[in-house]
């Protein structure tokens, strides 16, 4: 079922040549350019129009009402209501820890720079609902913004036809539990671009002021928005198809491997799921696992379409220091540990969103109840991004206070680099303090 990739014996940089999607934002952001323009210039209007067309729902307004969100949360199924309530309290123990503090260095008598770490005013935080719905994007999405201290946490979500065009019920209902009030059922690049040029609708349930930052995961379209709104607004990433990477040695156990690998490929066909390890005999039993599992799986077709697809497969290495460096290529969004000594492996990786350690920690833990976050990046963007986090609604902001001494002491060296750089009117503001 997965294709196989053999580099033992290569020393050729495998970042080319690994199971990748091929997904071209640039293309999609052309072709959602005028969406996110009519949004820009009509609002209510233009948002109404696209939710007709993408989502066969007719918006009445853009708000949903308080009333809405609470009745979800009353209505909640008993178990639902506990697991989110665990997921919320785990994730509020990890995300408190993440919060900085601010701090002042005195650099000379006279002299200090503070740092203030101050949280911005007003976020947008989208939650998907295609393929599947995700009360627990809520939770990773609020949790942290409300950690970090920001004063007014938005929520936008599709339209769902079945909950009378309202966002999906149990997404509404972790809206509740976590105090959130301010909902827009409104989906796609038109939920995007609300969320960053805002809505002057006529009515109170058509408005929606700009937010400073927009957050959380969706399809390419969703992506493509993000794109296009980057500098008006602050975005976290463009999150594309998940993936997993496990990297495993003859320890593993096949049926835990072939499961998470499946887990995976349930969210979506373009899902990338790739297995990387040093021992044919479990690429041989993995694949003999998967055989039955896909099967019996729910959504079969779904899995089977990402488990055959070309983002997806096995990578065949000499050993696991072959193996370390192609998973730190690979960049995985989630990465899991399956071998001997799995934690030394893990604590060597470089690049991966989001690190799983043996045989009891799988990705769906971490999707759901770790404490962890999993709005995590994708497509090898780990090599330079983080997943989301309190930091991710934060900014540094310097505080530079300078006595006049202090200043005299330095001024000479201010001069001095302002006259290296041809910028004198830079040394002259300095010199026009000491006029001796």
């Amino acid at each position: 079922m997965l294709k196989l990739t053999d580099l033992r014996g290569s020393g050729r940089d495998p970042r080319g040549i690994l199971p990748r999607a091929q997904l071209d934002v640039s293309v999609a952001v052309e072709r959602i350019r005028p969406v996110v323009e009519a949004v820009h210039q009509r609002g209510f209007d233009a948002i109404r129009e696209y939710t007709t067309k993408f989502d066969g729902v007719d918006l009445q307004r853009l708000r949903v009402p308080v009333e809405a969100i609470t009745a979800a949360g009353e209505s909640l199924e008993p178990e639902i209501r506990e697991a989110l309530l665990e997921s919320i309290k785990r994730a509020r123990k990890v995300h408190r820890d993440q919060r900085r503090q601010d701090i002042t260095t005195q650099v000379v008598d006279g002299g200090s720079v503070t740092e203030r770490w101050v949280p911005v005013r007003r976020v947008g935080l989208y939650v998907p609902g295609g393929l599947a719905v995700y009360p627990s994007t809520v939770v990773m999405n609020v949790v942290p913004a409300q950690e970090a201290g920001v004063d007014a946490l938005v929520v936008a979500s599709p339209p769902q036809k079945e909950n009378g065009g309202l966002p999906d019920a149990r997404v509404l209902a972790a809206c509740a539990l976590l105090g959130v009030d301010e909902v827009y059922g409104v989906g796609g690049a038109q939920a995007v671009a609300m969320l960053g040029y805002g809505s002057d609708g006529a009515g109170e349930g058509d408005r929606c002021e700009p937010v400073d930052v927009i957050t959380g995961p969706g399809n390419i379209w969703v992506t493509a928005a993000k794109r296009l709104l980057q500098g008006t607004v602050g975005i976290d990433a463009e999150a594309g198809p998940t993936e997993i990477a496990i990297l495993a040695d003859d320890t593993a156990d096949p049926r835990h491997v072939a499961a998470d690998l499946i887990s995976q490929a349930e969210h979506d066909p373009l899902a990338a799921s790739v297995l990387v390890t040093d021992s044919e005999t479990l690429i041989a039993s993995v694949e003999a696992e998967l055989t039955h599992l896909v099967a019996a799986t729910k959504h079969a077709e779904r899995v089977r379409t990402s488990l055959t697809g070309e983002q997806s497969g096995v990578v065949l290495v000499d050993d696991l220091e072959q193996g370390l460096a192609v998973v730190d290529a690979y960049a995985a969004e989630h990465l899991e540990i399956q071998t001997r000594d799995a934690r030394q492996w893990a604590m060597r990786v470089r690049n991966a969103g989001a690190i799983f350690v043996g045989a009891w920690s799988p990705v769906s833990l971490g999707d759901y109840a770790a404490g962890s976050n999993h709005v995590l990046p994708t497509a090898g963007c780990a090599r330079h991004s983080s997943g989301l986090s309190v930091q991710s609604f934060l900014r540094g902001i310097h505080v530079i206070e300078y006595a006049e001494a202090a200043l005299k002491d330095v001024a000479k060296h201010v001069v001095t680099l302002a006259n290296a750089e041809d910028l004198p009117a830079h040394g002259e503001a300095v010199q026009a303090r000491f006029p001796a």
